[in-house]
C-alpha cells in the first residue's frame, strides 16, 4: 500500500508539473491526510466542495496495473463543460482565411521551439524542436526537472486548471498532426508552408472597353465606364436619361449600384426587361422611351442635336486622270474635326465611276462608309456617313432629270438624293445647268424643270406634308441642299475681272460678286425660292489652264466666273447653319476647282414606323477602300526606309 502510495504521489506529481503544478502540489497535500484516514478505518466520505486527487483517481476509477499506470500517467479527469452558444462571424475571404492558416502553423512552431532560441526568418525549425515532445514519455523525470520550460510556449501563458492545461497539450498535438499530414516537412529538418502575404491584395479592375470608340466627336457618358470617368473628364459631366430613369424609379440608389449594372465589358447602358417587352420597330411615338429614332437616342449620339455635313461640288471635265491626295479637298485642316456625313456632287466626271468612289472610301478610311451612291450619264452623287449613323438611317430613294434631250451622254440635268435621318428629312441635289455667257434665262428653266420633275420622296413618308407642294420638290423636305455647275458667271469682260483679282483682294470678293448673275437673279426671287448662300470669300472656281493657277490663257479667254456653288434651305428657321465655305485650290487636275461647304444642322427625334435601311452600305466599297489605304501606307514607310538606308554621309 504505502508503495502503491507512494507512486500514487509520484504519479500526481508527474501530472502536475509546469505552471499549474504550484497550486495542485498545495491540492495533493491538503488531501494526503485524507486518504491516510481511509486506509486507517475512517469511512466519511468527501465533501463534493472537495474534488478527489488526480492520483486517486487514475487509480480508483482505471483500475490498471503498475505498468500501465507507468505509461499513462498524464491521463486525468476532465469535468464536462455545457456547450457554448455559436457566435455570428463574419465571413471570412480566401485572404484572411489563409493568413489565419499561416499565422496557427506560426505558433506551432513558436510552441516547438525552445525558449532560448529564436525562431528564423525563413520559417524553419531547429531539430532539437523535437526533444521536449518525445521526452514527454520516456523521461518524466527530466520533465519535472525543468518546470519553468513550459513558460516559454504561447501555451504556457494562462493560468487555468489542470483540465485547460490537457486541453491546450491536445489542441498542440492535433495542431502538429496536421503540420505532419500537410507535409509542411521536407528531409530530416521540419520546415513551413510558404508564407502568404498579411494583407489582401488589390482588386484589379477588369476593364477592356477602349476610350478610343466612341458614337461621336462627344463622348457620351453612357459610353464612359461610367461616371467614375466621366468625373475624370473623359465624358460630359451631365448623366444620361437612361441613368436618369433608373434612379428615378428607385431601382438604383447610388452611383455604385449603377456602375454595378452596366457591363464591364460593353459600352452599352442597361436595358430593363420591361423596356424590352415594350419596345416596337413598327410602331412608334415621337417621344418613346427606347425608340430607335427616338429623343433619348438622338440625345446620346448628338447631345446639342446639331449634325455635320460635308458638302462639295466639282465638274472634273471628263478627266480620266485622278488627283493623287483628296486629303486637302475632303479632309481640310479647319476646322480640326471630320463630318458626320459627307455629300459628294461630281458634273463631267471620270470614265471610270467605281475608281472615284474607291478613292472617295481610300481618302476617308475606315470610319466611315459609303451610304448610297447614284449616277445619271456623268453626273455622279455619293453619300459616305461615319459607320455608328447607318442605323439611324431609312431607306434611300433617288430620281433624275434631263435637261437636254438632244445629247446621246446625259451631261446636263439634275440628280437628287433623299433620306431621313432620325426625323429630319433630308434631299441633296446636284445638277449641270446649260452653259454660256448670255444663257440665264435657259438655267432659269433648268432649275424649274428640275423641282417639278423630280419625283420625290416615293416611299419614305414626308416629315410635314402639310408644308408640302406638289410642285416644287424642294418643299417636301425638312433640308435641302443644292449643288453643283450652275454656270452663272459674272458680267464683266475679263480685263475688267483681271483687274478686280490683281488688287489683292484677299477675302474681300464684294467688287467681283458685284457682277455676279446668280446672286442678281436670287435677290430678284426667279431662281432658288427660299434658298441661302453662304458669303462667298475665295476667288472664282472658273475657268483655269489645267495644272496650273492661271486662268484661261487660250484663245477664247472665258471670264473667271462663279460656276460652281452651294445653296441650302430649310424648314425651320436657323436650322442650317453654315461653318465654311471654300474652294480647294490644290487640285489643278480639271479647269474647275472644287468647291465645298461645311455646315451645322438640327436634328429632331423621329418615330419608329418609317422604313429603315437596317445598317446597309457598300461593304465591297469599303474593303477595297481600305485595302488601298493600308497599301500606300506600307508604301509610304518603305520609300522613308530606303531614304534613310540610301543616304550617303560624307566626312569632312
Amino acid at each position: 500500500m504505502n508503495a502503491l502510495n507512494g507512486f500514487s504521489q509520484h504519479s500526481g506529481a508527474c501530472v502536475t508539473q509546469g505552471p499549474e503544478g504550484r497550486a495542485v502540489r498545495e491540492l495533493q497535500a491538503k488531501k494526503a491526510g485524507q486518504v491516510a484516514k481511509q486506509e486507517a478505518g475512517d469511512s466519511r466520505e468527501l465533501t463534493p466542495a472537495e474534488p478527489p486527487s488526480t492520483g486517486s483517481s487514475v487509480r480508483g476509477t482505471l483500475k490498471l496495473p503498475a505498468e500501465e499506470v507507468k505509461g499513462n500517467a498524464r491521463i486525468k479527469s476532465i469535468t464536462p463543460r455545457p456547450p457554448r452558444k455559436p457566435r455570428l462571424e463574419r465571413a471570412a475571404s480566401l485572404d484572411e482565411k489563409s493568413w489565419r492558416r499561416w499565422r496557427r502553423l506560426k505558433t506551432s512552431q513558436e510552441s516547438l521551439t525552445d525558449a532560448n532560441e529564436t525562431s528564423s526568418s525563413n520559417g524553419s525549425l531547429q531539430d532539437a524542436t523535437l526533444g521536449p515532445a518525445a521526452g514527454a514519455r520516456a523521461a518524466p523525470s527530466e520533465q519535472s526537472s525543468s518546470p519553468d520550460a513550459s513558460d516559454a510556449s504561447p501555451t504556457g501563458k494562462s493560468r487555468g486548471n489542470a483540465a485547460d492545461l490537457g486541453k491546450r497539450v491536445s489542441e498542440l498535438s492535433s495542431t502538429f498532426g496536421e503540420l505532419l499530414r500537410g507535409r509542411a516537412f521536407s528531409g530530416s529538418k521540419p520546415r513551413l508552408s510558404q508564407i502568404t502575404p498579411t494583407r489582401p491584395l488589390p482588386p484589379v479592375e477588369l476593364n477592356v472597353a477602349s476610350l478610343a470608340l466612341r458614337t461621336t466627336n462627344r463622348i457620351d457618358s453612357d459610353c464612359v465606364d461610367y461616371r467614375r470617368r466621366s468625373q475624370r473628364g473623359l465624358g460630359r459631366v451631365s448623366s444620361s436619361s437612361s441613368d436618369s430613369r433608373l434612379h428615378g424609379s428607385g431601382m438604383v440608389c447610388d452611383s455604385c449600384s449603377t456602375d454595378s449594372m452596366k457591363s464591364t465589358f460593353s459600352l452599352l447602358a442597361p436595358i430593363r426587361a420591361k423596356d424590352v417587352r415594350s419596345r416596337s420597330y413598327l410602331e412608334g411615338s415621337l417621344l418613346a422611351n427606347g425608340a430607335l429614332l427616338g429623343a433619348e437616342e438622338l440625345s446620346r449620339y448628338f447631345p446639342d442635336r446639331n449634325v455635320g455635313i460635308f458638302v462639295a461640288t466639282w465638274n472634273m471635265q471628263g478627266q480620266k486622270e485622278l488627283p493623287v491626295n483628296l486629303d486637302d479637298f475632303l479632309l481640310p485642316t479647319d476646322p480640326d474635326y471630320a463630318q458626320d456625313m459627307y455629300v459628294i456632287g461630281v458634273q463631267e466626271g471620270c470614265p471610270d465611276r467605281r475608281e472615284w468612289e474607291i478613292r472617295l472610301q481610300e481618302t476617308l478610311g475606315p470610319h466611315y462608309v459609303m451610304f448610297c451612291s447614284a449616277a445619271h450619264g456623268v453626273l455622279y452623287l455619293s453619300v459616305f456617313i461615319r459607320r455608328d449613323l447607318i442605323w439611324f438611317c431609312s431607306e434611300v430613294e433617288y430620281a433624275t432629270v434631263t435637261t437636254r434631250i438632244v445629247s446621246q451622254i446625259k451631261t446636263k440635268g439634275a440628280l437628287g438624293i433623299c433620306f431621313t435621318f432620325f426625323g429630319t428629312s433630308f434631299l441633296f441635289i446636284t445638277s449641270h445647268f446649260t452653259s454660256g455667257d448670255s444663257k440665264v434665262n435657259e438655267r432659269k428653266m433648268d432649275y424649274s424643270k428640275t423641282i417639278q420633275a423630280l419625283a420625290l420622296p416615293k416611299n419614305v413618308p414626308d416629315t410635314n406634308p402639310y408644308r408640302s407642294s406638289s410642285s416644287d420638290v424642294t418643299t417636301r423636305f425638312d433640308e435641302v441642299f443644292w449643288f453643283g455647275d450652275f454656270n452663272f458667271r459674272l458680267n464683266k469682260d475679263r480685263e475688267a475681272v483681271d483687274s478686280i483679282l490683281k488688287q489683292n483682294l484677299e477675302k474681300d470678293m464684294s467688287k467681283l460678286l458685284e457682277y455676279d448673275q446668280l446672286i442678281s437673279e436670287m435677290s430678284r426671287g426667279s431662281i432658288f425660292k427660299g434658298f441661302q448662300e453662304a458669303d462667298i470669300h475665295f476667288r472664282p472656281s472658273y475657268k483655269f489652264d489645267i495644272g496650273k493657277d492661271s486662268y484661261d490663257t487660250t484663245s477664247k479667254q472665258r471670264t473667271p466666273s462663279y460656276t460652281d456653288r452651294v445653296v441650302y434651305r430649310s424648314r425651320h428657321k436657323d436650322d442650317i447653319h453654315a461653318v465654311k465655305y471654300s474652294s480647294c485650290p490644290g487640285i489643278r487636275t480639271s479647269d474647275h476647282r472644287p468647291v465645298f461647304a461645311l455646315f451645322r444642322v438640327k436634328v429632331r427625334p423621329g418615330r419608329d414606323n418609317i422604313p429603315l435601311a437596317a445598317g446597309q452600305f457598300d461593304r465591297e466599297l469599303y474593303l477595297i477602300g481600305i485595302k488601298r489605304r493600308i497599301t500606300r501606307e506600307l508604301k509610304k514607310r518603305q520609300e522613308q526606309k530606303d531614304q534613310k538606308s540610301s543616304s550617303v554621309c560624307s566626312i569632312s
